[in-house]
């Protein structure tokens, strides 16, 4: 009789880890997720909210000034040009959009 409930407990958790692992993967593309993708002098985006409940992100441009395991240490202004370090969570950073030259930007003679 102890068979059943252990068996549907088994096929519970199995149900559970084949819809979980696929959320678990998604990820957003933008987002820096390694270490090897970040390097100091970097121009990356700060993706900040006000407070963690809000639905607001802010995206202020920075530079990376130093590495750490979990964190990155991030330089950037303000509006009254006053230069902050802060620690960031990598989570939290993007890649800076590179701008491409095209034929139209180069003068020609």
């Amino acid at each position: 009789m102890k068979v059943f409930p252990m068996s549907l407990l088994v096929l519970l958790l199995g149900i559970n880890l084949i819809i979980a692992f696929p959320t678990l993967a998604e990820n957003s593309p933008s987002v820096i997720d390694s270490s090897e993708a970040l390097e100091v002098g970097q121009k990356v985006i700060w993706l900040y909210k006000v407070r963690a409940d809000s639905s607001d992100v802010h995206k202020i441009p920075a530079e990376v000034v130093k590495l750490g395991s979990k964190q990155v240490k991030i330089k950037f202004r303000k509006t009254n040009n006053e230069l902050i370090n802060r620690w960031v969570n990598r989570n939290r950073i993007e890649s800076f959009p590179s701008v491409q030259n095209t034929d139209s930007d180069k003068k020609t003679d």
